[in-house]
């Protein structure tokens, strides 16, 4: 099952948590680009890149989901 990548936020939240897990930055905002990068065929990505961001900076700086 993870190897099937949805149109849909939760989807995109397990991926986007596996990829922040294996990049060694420090700077989280290089950090979500590094991560975006990677996931750049992920379909939510591709059909909703701002609300993907919003959550990717919700998780980081409001939840403090990495901290």
């Amino acid at each position: 099952m993870e190897d099937k990548l949805y149109d849909n936020a939760d989807s995109f939240a397990m991926s986007f948590d596996e990829e922040w897990k294996n990049i060694d930055c420090d700077d989280p905002r290089l950090k979500i680009n590094k991560v975006f990068e990677i996931l750049s065929e992920h379909p939510f990505l591709v059909s909703n890149p701002e609300n993907a961001r919003k959550m990717a900076e919700f998780r980081i700086f409001s939840l403090k989901k990495f901290q």
